[in-house]
C-alpha cells in the first residue's frame, strides 16, 4: 500500500453520515430535507465550531424505505413469497429523487468541507433484510444498472460527488464490487467495528465485510479499491480515538442522519447530544495533537492513495 497520509501527518480523522435524503419531517421522518432547522443543521453547527473539519455524505439518490424492518407482517411470515415481494411499503419511484428537491441540492452544494458520496439507488431490497440494497441474489447486469442509474440521479441534479460508496447495511456482494469499479468508483466504506480492541494489526469483526484493517485504509479488489472501516461513534468512549490516533491510524467516525426511524432509534443518530460529544471529541483532539492531524474525507483519501504520484488531491466539492 502506498503511504496514505501527508508528510508530517502523524494520523488521520473522518466523519461520514449516512441516510442523507431529501425526507422532512413532516414526511414519514427527517433526513436532511428541514435543511438548516434539521439534522444537517447540527452538522453545518460542527463544521462552523471546527473550521479544519470535512464530512462526507452518504446520499441515497432515489430513497423508496419507509421503514427499515418488514411491516406487512402476513407476508413477511411466509416463507413461500416473502424473498420475493417488499415487506414495507415504499416511496413511489421519484419521490425523494435528489434533482426533484433543488432546496435540499441547494443546500448540500452550500455546506463548507463537505462531499457526498454514494449510498445506494433506493436504499430497498425484497425480502426481509429490507434496506441491505445489494445482496448475493443481485446479477451483475443488475448492479450495473442500480450503480448506473444511482449516478445519473446525481449529475441530474448538479451534484459533484467522491468517487466512492457505502452500500446501505453494509453489504458489499461481488457483483456490486464488479460494478462499481467498472463506473469508475475507486472506495468502498463496507465495515463497521465499534466493538473490536484497537491494535495495528485488528481486524473487522462486527457489521460488513469481516477481515480487514480496522485502522487503516486498504486495498481490495487486486488493488482497484480502496477501503475504510469505520471504527467510532456516538457509543464509543473517547478513549478508542486516541488509540487509533497513537497507532498512526484513520479514526473514522460513522453518524446517521436519521436519529428516529418509526420508532427504531440509531444509536448513533444525528441530533443535539451527538454533536456535542463530538464538539468535545474534536476540541480535545485539536488540544492533544495540533497540526500532527490530517483532518481529511475518504474521498480525498481515497484518490491520494490511487494518484500516480501520492500528491494529495482535494476532495470532490472543494
Amino acid at each position: 500500500m502506498r503511504d496514505w497520509l501527508p508528510s508530517g501527518k502523524q494520523a488521520a480523522v473522518c466523519v461520514t453520515i449516512d441516510d442523507i435524503h431529501p425526507g422532512k419531517s413532516s414526511d414519514l421522518y427527517e433526513a436532511g430535507g428541514d435543511l438548516e432547522a434539521g439534522a444537517l443543521g447540527q452538522v453545518h453547527w460542527l463544521l462552523k465550531r471546527h473550521p479544519q473539519l470535512w464530512v462526507t455524505l452518504f446520499t441515497t439518490a432515489d430513497w423508496r424505505e419507509t421503514s427499515p424492518v418488514p411491516t406487512l407482517k402476513m407476508l413477511a411470515r411466509n416463507r413461500y413469497l416473502r424473498d420475493k415481494l417488499y415487506l414495507t411499503e415504499l416511496h413511489p419511484v421519484g419521490t425523494m429523487r435528489l434533482g426533484r428537491h433543488p432546496d435540499f441540492v441547494a443546500y448540500l452544494k452550500s455546506l463548507p468541507r463537505t462531499e457526498l458520496a454514494f449510498h445506494g439507488l433506493h436504499h430497498i431490497h425484497k425480502g426481509p433484510k429490507v434496506l441491505v440494497e445489494f445482496q448475493n441474489d443481485l446479477s451483475l447486469e443488475e448492479c450495473r444498472a442500480i450503480v448506473g442509474e444511482m449516478i445519473a440521479v446525481f449529475e441530474e441534479a448538479g451534484l459533484r460527488y467522491a468517487r466512492g460508496m457505502n452500500p446501505p447495511g453494509w453489504e458489499f456482494p461481488p457483483n456490486l464490487a464488479t460494478a462499481m469499479i467498472e463506473a469508475g468508483l475507486v472506495f468502498v466504506s463496507s465495515a463497521r467495528d465499534i466493538r473490536t480492541p484497537i491494535s495495528a494489526t485488528a481486524v473487522t469483526a462486527m457489521s460488513g465485510l469481516t477481515g480487514r484493517s480496522l485502522i487503516f485504509p486498504e486495498l481490495i479488489c487486486d488493488g482497484k479499491l480502496i477501503h475504510f472501516t469505520a471504527n467510532f461513534q456516538a457509543t464509543s468512549r473517547i478513549e478508542r480515538a486516541f488509540e487509533v490516533i497513537d497507532l498512526g491510524g484513520l479514526l473514522s467516525i460513522k453518524a446517521h442522519i436519521i436519529k428516529n426511524a418509526c420508532g427504531h432509534i440509531a444509536l448513533d443518530g444525528v441530533d443535539e447530544l451527538y454533536c456535542n460529544y463530538l464538539d468535545l471529541l474534536f476540541s480535545e483532539l485539536e488540544r492533544r495533537y495540533g497540526d500532527a492531524l490530517w483532518w481529511t474525507s475518504l474521498g480525498a483519501i481515497a484518490e491520494r492513495m490511487m494518484s500516480r504520484d501520492g500528491c494529495a488531491a482535494q476532495p470532490a466539492g472543494s
